[in-house]
């Protein structure tokens, strides 16, 4: 049994909101030239326009695409590409809008996102890089961030450009008003949970603070986690 995709939430104090934000979200930090740019898999629009954005800004000269699908097969109502991976997707709206095929490298075969990054080392050489600018919904960019860490060079610094999503097709999840909504509050505390409990099982990095308060929820939560 993992951890639920929506748990109980218990009452938040504001510190406790701050720190879960900074954990979740990472801080925010101005995006800079990088040597290239990782996109982690998904499929929402995002996951192709915001790696446009970055190329055409500049950010990075290389994209590695990574995502075979997702066990969750939930999907954005604009992803109508079905029989294809999600890097593949990617892959073609990159290309259809002007970014040379000779500059992306993908795979194909990951189902999460740790696996996105360790099925990447067998399609791109990491070694050498400086700085990667990396492609995420915003609520998975600590997670993400600390996958990176995790299993890439320990040398590289890691830039995030994450993109907004919304869960329920109407309120856009962002880290200044994910708790207002119990919906969004939900999904960002399991995101909160997922970071912890993956870094005390050593699967990630794990984040260099616990939140106040609430080690015996983690703690309750990790008991589920297998």
């Amino acid at each position: 049994m993992g951890i639920p995709k929506y748990p109980v939430v218990p009452k938040l104090t504001s510190k406790q909101i701050n720190d879960i934000t900074e954990i979740v979200f990472l801080k925010e930090v101005e995006p800079k030239k990088c040597d290239a740019i990782f996109v982690f898999g998904g499929s929402h629009p995002g996951n192709w326009m915001k790696p446009l954005e970055a190329y055409d800004k500049g950010l990075g000269d290389h994209i590695i695409v990574t995502g075979g699908g997702s066990s969750s097969n939930m999907r954005h109502p604009e992803w109508n590409n079905s029989g294809m991976s999600e890097a593949e997707v990617i892959v073609k709206n990159l290309i259809e809008n002007g970014v040379p095929r000779d500059v992306i490298s993908y795979e194909t075969s990951s189902m999460h996102s740790i696996a996105n990054v360790i099925e990447s080392k067998k399609i791109f050489n990491f070694e050498g890089l400086d700085r990667l600018l990396f492609v995420s919904k915003s609520i998975a960019t600590g997670r993400q961030y600390r996958t990176l860490t995790k299993h890439l060079p320990s040398n590289i610094e890691f830039i995030p450009y994450p993109f907004d999503t919304s869960f329920d097709g109407q309120t856009t999840i962002t880290r200044d008003n994910w708790m207002l909504n119990e919906n969004n509050k939900s999904l960002v505390f399991g995101e909160f949970l997922r970071n912890m409990i993956y870094g005390i099982e050593g699967v990630i990095i794990a984040p260099k603070k616990e939140v106040a308060g609430l080690q015996d929820i983690v703690s309750h939560y990790k008991l589920m986690f297998v």
